[in-house]
């Protein structure tokens, strides 16, 4: 799974990416041609951490999440002519869209519409998603329609109510995101590949003097949060500063700054679960692991990404969240207070869920 970040010529989304990949996933990395570049990013973890510390193993291995910036921004556009059709056809890819917003000044590089106002590059991106998913639509509509007066057919009939509901939706300027649709619609839907119905998540990309304002300022864009849709803000070049500091003096900068963490680890957690993407964990003397699970899985499917075998020959999952393994310090304690369970292959596995599989193959 992927998520795509797009943003207008000296928005930061450049710097953003590589500040990502300083925390990428071994050599999980390329650089396309000219479509993309690509990190597979780490997701930083206290509770794996934690748990390495408590299990010593020889390795510790975090969830991680890819992205891909995009390529079709980056030429100096002085008007706004829309979006490029080469972006627009590789967003198309994506799982989901990390949209960059320009909020700082810098004269060196004037912004391409000779203004600094983030609402105004949000509402233009986002309109620009809107009438690239109406002209698919209008094209498909207009095509079906001649196909059903030559034959009728029922699943022609089907997809044209769905995309004419659509059509109608997107004329109120609101994202397919933000409509309901049935399985079955769903379905007919999928292979379009909508950018408005894909999960998205605004960066607010900010000066370092705004640094103290950054939870005011993502107030300001709470009118565009939604189940689908989230919003933060950071400032893309003190990230980088930090990202490329050694640790010992990450710390002493992160105080002088007054920060806890650098931004970066609260975009990527966004982004992670923006994706509807949860962590579950295996721990041993060999390895603690932190395994990527989409939310609302069962344990077998669990076991399926640790190894097939395991979800092939699945029996049964010990499973201790992580509080209370953590709270008495080790298995032995949990046990005896009745906290370690045995559940089947239909338990929905919970976020921070410490799992061992028994399986037979």
């Amino acid at each position: 799974m992927q998520i795509g970040i797009a943003g207008l010529p000296y928005s930061g989304k450049s710097a953003l990416f590589s500040t990502l990949l300083c925390h990428k996933s071994g050599s999980d990395s390329f650089k396309g041609k000219v479509e993309s570049e690509r990190g597979v990013v780490k997701v930083p973890d206290e509770r794996l951490d934690r748990l390495t510390a408590m299990f010593n193993p020889k390795s510790k291995v975090n969830s991680t999440v890819e992205y891909l910036k995009v390529s079709g921004l980056e030429s100096d556009q002085k008007s706004s002519h829309g979006l490029p059709p080469q972006f627009l056809a590789n967003m198309k890819t994506v799982d989901a869209i990390l949209l960059v917003v320009r909020s700082f000044e810098n004269k060196m590089f004037p912004h391409p519409f000779d203004r600094i106002d983030p609402k105004a590059d949000i509402v233009f991106a986002n309109s620009e998603f809107l009438l690239a998913d109406l002209t698919i639509i209008e094209s498909r509509v207009e095509r079906l329609e001649k196909q059903l007066r030559k034959i009728q057919n029922d699943a022609d009939k089907k997809e044209l109510d769905i995309l004419v509901k659509c059509r109608a939706w997107l004329e109120t300027e609101k994202p397919l995101r933000e409509f309901a649709v049935s399985p079955d619609e769903e379905k007919i839907l999928r292979g379009f590949q909508f950018l408005t119905a894909k999960p998205i998540l605004y960066v607010i990309n900010i000066g370092e003097s705004q640094i103290p304002e950054t939870e005011s300022i993502i107030h300001q864009f709470d009118d565009l949060k939604s189940e689908s849709a989230t919003v933060t803000a950071l400032c893309a070049s003190i990230e980088k500063e930090i990202a490329e500091l050694e640790p010992e003096d990450q710390a002493v900068f992160l105080k002088d700054m007054g920060i806890r963490e650098p931004a970066l680890f609260n975009l990527i957690h966004r982004s992670y679960e923006l994706l509807g993407l949860i962590s579950f964990f295996s721990v041993g003397e060999d390895e603690c692991r932190a395994w990527t699970l989409r939310r609302g899985s069962n344990a077998q499917k669990a076991a399926g990404a640790i190894h097939t075998d395991l979800e092939r020959g699945f029996i049964r999952a010990e499973v201790v969240a992580y509080e209370d393994l953590i709270a008495n310090g080790n298995y032995a304690a949990c046990r005896a207070k009745g906290l370690v369970r045995l559940e089947g292959k239909e338990y929905v596995v919970k976020d921070g869920d410490i799992l061992e599989i028994r399986f037979n193959i």
